[in-house]
């Protein structure tokens, strides 16, 4: 695939939906999450059908999945099969499979497209806005529409315009990088996060691939959120050898 998927320019507006990418490929998921993200979406990256149902058991809501047939544990057919019959979730499964028997078994358990890799980044972002367009439509995502504002010890993430507001009202300039580690922690709240896993999960390259970048990324965004980092009452708390948790809740609307 190389670098075309992240070469290319931003495609369509995603509007802040929130594209649930399950890839286990560790070269190729980075891609997807950057094209999903320069193309407006939000996006979540994990590797398998366990990390999956993590996040749609947190408070963060996905409007669709981008789901790996070819994937460790249970395939992507069977996941996409319990997807479906949990709920009416969207679901375009990707492969590298290209036989019509599979398209069609993918298409009967339920997925509303398949996209074969590598796939070409504005066929794979017009699929997905368009599987959005029909299913929003149909009212058929009335009940897993995103909630696009989040707020947390009195701090409010407004995910669509990509603001964060301070509890007095304040807005508070974030770079992308930024904004891009925060969202990772509101999206997980009070779980620890590893460097490895903020490095995937908030664009690894934004931080040079190096873990201690991210140390010194949580630091200017704990000055920004107006904690020092060694107060107890900091947004954001280190536990020391493991990583970094977002100490708040988070309620979504």
């Amino acid at each position: 695939m190389g670098t075309t998927l992240d070469d290319q320019p931003p495609v369509l507006s995603g509007e802040g939906r929130h594209i649930l990418v399950v890839e286990d490929d560790g070269e190729l998921r980075p891609l997807l999450l950057s094209l999903l993200r320069r193309s407006g979406f939000r996006a979540t990256g994990v590797r398998n059908g366990v990390e999956m149902s993590e996040v749609l058991a947190e408070a963060a809501g996905v409007d669709l999945i981008l789901l790996d047939v070819m994937l460790p544990g249970r395939s992507g057919f069977e996941l996409c099969r319990d997807i479906r019959a949990r709920g009416d979730l969207p679901v375009i499964l990707l492969t590298a499979l290209g036989e019509a028997s599979d398209r069609v078994i993918g298409l009967e358990l339920g997925a509303d497209d398949y996209v074969v890799k590598p796939p070409d980044p504005r066929e794979l972002v017009a699929r997905i806005r368009a599987v959005l367009r029909r299913r929003e439509g149909s009212g058929s995502v009335a009940v897993i529409a995103a909630r696009d504002c989040a707020t947390f010890g009195g701090w409010t993430l407004d995910t669509r315009r990509r603001e964060l507001n301070s509890p007095t009202g304040r807005r508070v300039e974030l770079t992308s990088g930024e904004y891009d580690l925060l969202l990772a922690f509101v999206e997980r709240p009070q779980r620890v996060l590893s460097r490895d896993q903020l490095l995937d999960l908030a664009r690894g390259r934004a931080f040079g691939g190096v873990g201690r970048s991210i140390d010194a990324q949580v630091s200017r965004l704990r000055g920004k959120l107006g904690a020092r980092q060694d107060e107890a009452t900091a947004v954001i708390k280190t536990l020391r050898g493991v990583g970094y948790m977002l100490a708040c809740k988070v309620d979504w609307r």
